[in-house]
Formats: structure tokens, sequence, C-alpha cells
């Protein structure tokens, strides 16, 4: 049985080499690539006050978090429910980064050390969308997966949200996994046949309203980058 864990935190502020301290842990659980419900929400005191810019992400102020447990309390229990589970992050260096700093203040070893194997969906998403936006939002966007009730970063409301897009990126993934000793008769004897089709390649020119507007666009980066446009210049020699 595949289980996997989608995984969000949030935090006083973007870098635990500074003090920053983990202040919200969600986690979605993934049975089969179905949602469980079995999900593994904490927030936690970091006996410390969030950076400005933090706070105005997560609203989680240090009065809110003041009775909640430490991070030290919660330890057993979470690494419990992660234990050999395949992670799944968006850009996991940044969690992966804060929970193996609480981790080093326990002594116990690397996140990493605890699970299967973990998972960048921000890697993913970069894959199968280059050069497009690939936040968590562009990412609800492009699938379709509504967001319109997150006002402000939650972990497990996030974990929950990123849990959709994963699914939804993935989604027919198992379908590329034919061995290719087993590959029917049939998928084979087409490949073969495509191989003899001759195709013609259309090509489509463009219009004189086109040309100009691709000329005006290169003129305003060229303008912002104070003539360093690399497509104006390459264009001029």
């Amino acid at each position: 049985m595949s289980r996997q864990i989608v995984l969000d935190t949030e935090t006083t502020g973007l870098n635990p080499r500074l003090g920053n301290r983990v202040i919200e842990i969600g986690c979605v659980e993934l049975l089969n690539r179905k949602l469980t419900g079995n999900n593994f929400h904490r927030y936690i005191n970091p006996q410390r006050d969030s950076e400005e810019g933090a706070l105005t992400v997560h609203g989680l102020t240090t009065e809110f978090l003041s009775d909640k447990p430490t991070f030290s309390q919660i330890a057993t229990e979470f690494i419990e429910f992660v234990r050999d589970a395949e992670i799944v992050i968006h850009n996991a260096p940044f969690d992966l980064g804060f929970l193996n700093a609480e981790f080093e203040r326990l002594g116990l070893p690397k996140f990493e050390e605890h699970v299967s194997a973990v998972v960048d969906t921000l890697v993913q998403a970069k894959e199968l969308h280059p050069g497009k936006r690939n936040s968590l939002d562009a990412l609800c966007d492009r699938y379709e997966i509504s967001n319109s009730h997150r006002k402000l970063h939650g972990a497990l409301l996030d974990a929950e949200l990123l849990a959709d897009v994963f699914l939804a990126m993935s989604r027919g993934q198992n379908s590329f996994s034919i061995e290719e000793d087993e590959a029917p008769a049939e998928v084979v004897a087409t490949i073969v046949e495509a191989e003899e089709i001759d195709f013609n390649t259309l090509v489509h020119s463009a219009s004189d309203r086109e040309l100009e507007m691709h000329e005006d666009l290169v003129n305003d980066i060229s303008k912002a980058s104070n003539g360093n446009c690399f497509w104006k210049t390459e264009s001029i020699s």
C-alpha cells in the first residue's frame, strides 16, 4: 500500500539559521492516491516573536501561540505520523531546512532519515510548466482548484490544496509504467506503422499585427533593462 503525506509548515521568518522557528505543521495523508482524512495538524509555540513580514503572511500572533506545545513536545507524534511515508512538499528545501533545524536542536536524525522519500512539487511543476508561475496559488488556478477561502497562509489548508494539486499534476502517471517486454502487440504494431508515415509540417507565419506587437514588447523590455534586452541585441546583430 502506497502511503504519501502532503506536508506544509508556517514559520516565524525565512531563515532558520537566524533563529526562526516552525510554528505550524499541517500534514494530509494519501493511501493509494486517495485522501483518507487522517491528517496531522499542530500549532507550535516558537518561544519567540514572528518577523513582521511572516506575521503578515500567516497571522499567527505570539499571543495565540503562547499556550501551544513546543516542538519538543510534539516531535515524537510527528515523527510517528510521517515515518516511512513518501513526503510531498512544495519548495521542499524551505520546509526541510526548518524541520532539520528543529530536529538538530533535539539531537534527532535529519527529517529525511525518518521517511522513505521526499517529492518536491515545485520541481515537478517547473518541469511540466517551464517559464510559468508555479506558486501554489498559480497551480490552483491552472488546475481549477478553488482556493477562494485562502485569505492567509495556513499549514493544513495549504497542505490540503497541495494534495489536490499533486493529484492533478500526477494524474495518469501510472500509464507510462509499461515494461518493454510487457507492451501489448497492438501498441508495438502502432509504433512500427507510425514510423512509415510521412508527416507534413505546417508552418504558420506571424501576421503583420503580431510582428508589430512583438516589436513593441521587445522595445518595452529593452527600455526597462536599460538597453540590455537579449532579443533586441540579437536581432540587431
